[in-house]
């Protein structure tokens, strides 16, 4: 059993300190995930009020899980506090377990995210991963006495806070640059056209439909090959999943550039030859009172005539922002796009893209764009 216990440990261990890093390199994408639950348990009724309120507070909550999975990872590789850790796995996978089966048997979300956008797995495999884990975590939690700790209380106290402060460090500052492994759809080298087009391999979703008619009162369902008589009156349409499609949804998805007449624009952007850049705003009110570099690359590029467009959800507070940002050159094209394609193109508040045609040359973060000339 010693050997059992020890080999539990450590695999478990790992697997959470993995787990937890490969999310903390991007912790705003845990964020965006948990916020799809708390919108469909919102929209299915569930505590609505609480769902909505705890929305707001989603990036907290994932720099709090990502943290917790390391802490408790190391504490099982270094035996520190075996009865606490033990406890917390336990509580850790009986709360991933009932995330996981609600994506697989819900069918509401898609994936869970569990180990963030470098590992993509499917609600089956996320789901066995947690079931076996689960085990283990019972396994550790009765069998506890033979967890030895890897050395002096004070040792284990000293590598545990650095542990944490790593992992917390590592998060905040890839919140404010860009995540340390970019494994997004606008990666650099990536082709925007093309990731907006639907793969050739995509098997559609297959449905049922069906029409609904009354007569004397009573509804009836008919198939489109049988449909009854016009002495029925036809009343709605519905429509039954019967088997879901797979890769059938681009990877970059609603990406586009809309001006304020509604015209959208992506195609001849993305399309036009030489070096140009985009400049995408997802949170103009988070960024410091006397910040101005992105006002600075605005005019540079006026300056040396390079292309240069800004893209925001919010088209009216990034218009008054580069409202002449370009000096005698004009007012600079400022375009609309939806703001959850924003959230996956810019990971900060703000993000500049270096394009050549519609290849993803080069992208920084606004902290980092000190370091930018064109």
């Amino acid at each position: 059993m010693k050997l059992t216990v020890s080999i539990a440990r450590y695999a478990t261990g790992l697997l959470f300190i993995f787990s937890g890093l490969i999310k903390g390199i991007d912790p705003r994408g845990l964020a965006y995930k948990m916020q799809e639950f708390f919108e469909a348990w919102a929209n299915a009724g569930f505590m609505k009020s609480l769902m909505e309120q705890l929305n707001h507070y989603a990036l907290g909550f994932s720099v709090f899980m990502i943290t917790l999975e390391v802490l408790v990872g190391l504490a099982l590789i270094l035996g520190w506090q075996r009865k606490l850790a033990t406890w917390l796995l336990l509580g850790l996978m009986l709360f991933f377990t009932f995330l996981t089966s609600y994506v697989l048997f819900s069918g509401k979300i898609k994936a869970c995210g569990c180990f963030g956008d470098c590992v993509p797995l499917t609600p089956n495999q996320t789901f066995t991963k947690d079931i076996i884990l689960l085990v283990l975590a019972v396994l550790l939690l009765v069998n506890r006495k033979y967890i030895r700790a890897a050395a002096r209380p004070a040792i284990l106290n000293l590598l545990m806070i650095i542990g944490v402060l790593a992992t917390l460090g590592l998060q905040f500052y890839v919140m404010k640059h860009l995540p340390l492994k970019d494994c997004l759809p606008f990666k650099k080298g990536n082709n925007i056209i093309e990731l907006r087009k639907m793969p050739t391999n995509a098997v559609p979703d297959k449905y049922a439909i069906y029409f609904v008619y009354q007569k004397n009162g009573e509804q009836k369902e008919f198939a489109a090959d049988a449909l009854p008589d016009s002495t029925w009156e036809y009343v709605d349409r519905r429509q039954t999943l019967l088997e879901a499609g797979k890769n059938n949804a681009p990877l970059i998805n609603d990406f586009s550039f809309t001006t304020a007449a509604g015209t959208d624009t992506t195609e001849a952007i993305l399309t036009q030859p030489g070096i140009y850049y985009i400049l995408i705003a997802k949170d103009l009110s988070a960024l410091p009172a006397n910040f101005g570099q992105d006002l600075r690359l605005a005019k540079d590029a006026a300056v040396k005539n390079i292309p240069f467009y800004m893209v925001a959800s919010n088209r009216g507070a990034a218009q008054l922002r580069y409202n002449g940002a370009a000096g005698n050159a004009g007012p600079l094209p400022v375009f609309s796009c939806d703001a959850t394609a924003i959230k996956t193109a810019a990971r900060t508040h703000m993000v500049l893209y270096k394009m050549q045609g519609p290849v993803v040359q080069e992208k920084w973060s606004w902290a980092d764009f000190d370091e930018v000339n064109l």
